[in-house]
């Protein structure tokens, strides 16, 4: 959990929830909350001219989404988007700024976290910059495990669909179904009854 539950209550935190594909904020609006998720999972997207799906971001219990945009004057450049229900704590901007001057370490988590957010995108960029289909996959699910403790040969399961995963790594599905069995011949990854371990 980035910032306890209880502080954010004591600046006017409050929980709402939103239902699958519900947005919890969308493109070209102006952040007015800090959002941290309790539960579930929202993944941040943008649609092209032609309607595909761009997934910028995967978050989930603990984690906050987009709060960079409370410290510049800038518009939302994405839709926040369950991916489940989700229960999420939403404090208004002005109450957020006003914790995190009352509490310098929370001030320095929340930057950390910013910061470290920064450093995954650059990786995740370089990944998506590849021309090669299996090293955009495999940055992907490198990106994703990094999360975890458990770093052991195919502990952890990708959460994902495969069409997630293309609108992720900008590719087309079936690029994808077929990158991943290639994946599994050389045992980089296990499947098994359709979810993909790595």
């Amino acid at each position: 959990m980035l910032i306890n539950h209880d502080l954010l209550n004591s600046y006017g935190g409050e929980i709402i929830t939103f239902k699958t594909n519900d947005y919890i904020f969308q493109e070209q609006q102006i952040p007015k909350y800090y959002y941290q998720i309790i539960s579930g999972h929202i993944k941040l997207n943008h649609l092209s001219e032609d309607g595909k799906e761009l997934i910028q971001g995967i978050h989930s219990a603990g984690e906050s989404v987009c709060e960079l945009l409370l410290f510049i004057d800038e518009k939302y450049p994405v839709n926040a988007v369950a991916m489940s229900e989700c229960a999420v704590m939403k404090v208004f901007k002005s109450d957020f700024i006003r914790m995190l001057e009352d509490h310098r370490h929370v001030s320095e988590d929340v930057h950390k976290y910013i910061s470290y957010r920064l450093f995954e995108k650059f990786i995740m960029m370089q990944n998506l910059a590849a021309h090669s289909a299996e090293t955009r996959i495999k940055g992907i699910l490198q990106y994703f495990k990094n999360y975890t403790n458990d770093k052991s040969l195919y502990s952890y399961e990708i959460k994902l669909t495969r069409q997630q995963l293309a609108s992720l790594s900008g590719l087309r599905v079936e690029t994808v179904i077929r990158r991943l069995k290639k994946l599994e011949k050389e045992k980089f990854i296990k499947i098994e009854n359709g979810k993909v371990y790595y």
